[in-house]
């Protein structure tokens, strides 16, 4: 029969707890387990050795016993990387876990360059390489925030050499474990904390060289993908230049060395005050030179007629405006006078061939009155009314005879 589950009525003893994890734990058989050796003993007269093992890339650790000799004949130390092999085993009377080790094996400098480069090929199909993902640095970044160890020589050489080119250079500097087994945490914890600071516009990750068990940490997967997904550019300055951890390929830029880092990550201050001293002479020139040119220019435009004498063109247009009004006021009184003489000729002709001229030199023109002019003595027979039309008026008569010589009376 199954035991029934706890409660707050019927809770299990210590004991029954116990138990279970050791009867669970018991299941999980053998494994094989790799990690970074961080704490060593083994006492002498001691039959057993007690180690401590840490993931690299977080902070777990577990507890070890293996058998003095094992230990002694890899000629183990704290920091080593191995592969072991051994069974869980849970001390109920203490309540703690261990893994029993019955066989250890050291990874070489071979097998670690060999997993480096597995994981090389998988960063870089993932395309955390690729150039076209890195970020540029800023040119004069606010603060900067520079991991590396405390009080080291790559600290120093950042510091001094960003001071050197830049002496209002600001720096947030955390110091973390540059190797070991601590090293991958707090770089990640680091690393955070600067990509979340306002301020920091760029981050300078950097270490000194070492064998490559030293520059381990820096090969770390958690700390590749950290570096790739930082907001902030990060700088990797890890070691020589012959050196070259898979961080330096993840990073936004690469440094061969610290100082290089420490070079690159302000401008000079002398080059760029030099810099601006030659662009205000090529910004001078370029000034001057164009106002020489336009001045050339203006002077040019002067000297044409039409800006040298702007009244000359008006005034001699004035003048054929005048002479070719007065060439049409003597047209038109030239042509008004021959009219006028053509005219007077017409109307002297007129007069000299009219009835009026006729009449003033004597003549007269007799009319029947109501009738037309009298041109036969027969059209004014006797007793006929006469109209008699002489130059100054007009006078009336009778026919009295009609002999055709005979002088009508009044």
């Amino acid at each position: 029969m199954s035991e029934e589950k706890s409660s707050p009525e019927h809770p299990w003893p210590v004991r029954t707890v116990a138990r279970k994890i050791f009867d669970w734990i018991n299941r999980l058989g053998d494994v094989w387990v790799e990690g970074q050796v961080t704490q060593l003993s083994a006492r002498p007269g001691t039959a057993t050795a007690f180690l401590t093992l840490r993931d690299p890339s977080v902070d777990m650790s577990m507890q070890l016993t293996a058998p003095v000799g094992l230990v002694r004949d890899l000629q183990l130390t704290e920091g080593s990387r191995v592969v072991v092999h051994g069974r869980p085993h849970f001390f109920p009377n203490r309540g703690t876990l261990s893994l029993r080790v019955d066989e250890i094996r050291a990874v070489g400098v071979g097998e670690l360059l060999a997993r480096i480069e597995r994981l090389r090929k998988l960063l870089h199909a993932e395309g955390l390489f690729d150039p076209r993902r890195k970020r540029r640095p800023p040119f004069l970044p606010t603060k900067i925030g520079l991991i590396t160890g405390r009080a080291s020589a790559a600290e120093r050489d950042v510091l001094t050499n960003a001071h050197a080119r830049w002496p209002g250079a600001r720096f947030r500097v955390v110091n973390v474990a540059v190797q070991g087994a601590l090293a991958v945490p707090q770089i990640l914890t680091a690393l955070s904390t600067l990509d979340r600071d306002p301020e920091v516009d760029v981050i300078v990750l950097a270490r000194g060289g070492g064998s490559v068990e030293d520059l381990l940490p820096f090969s770390d997967e958690a700390l590749c993908r950290a570096v790739s997904r930082c907001r902030t550019p990060v700088l990797s300055a890890i070691g020589h230049e012959p050196d070259s951890p898979l961080v330096d390929h993840v990073a936004d830029l690469r440094c061969s060395t610290p100082t290089d880092a420490g070079k690159r990550v302000v401008p000079d201050v002398a080059e760029e005050a030099e810099r601006i001293r030659q662009l205000r002479d090529r910004s001078r020139r370029a000034l001057y030179g164009w106002v020489d040119r336009e001045r050339k220019l203006l002077a040019s435009l002067r000297t044409r007629p039409v800006l040298a004498d702007p009244h000359g063109p008006l005034d001699r247009r004035a003048e054929d405006v005048d002479r070719l009004r007065e060439r049409g006021r003597r047209a038109i009184r030239n042509r008004l006078d021959s009219e006028a003489a053509g005219l007077a000729a017409t109307t002297a002709r007129l007069t000299t061939l009219g009835p009026a001229a006729t009449l003033a030199r004597g003549y007269a023109v007799v009319q029947v009155v109501g009738d037309g002019v009298v041109r036969s003595t027969a059209d004014a027979p006797a007793g006929t009314r006469l109209r008699i039309r002489v130059a100054d008026g007009a006078v009336h008569a009778v026919v009295e005879e009609g002999d055709g010589g005979g002088r009508p009376g009044a």
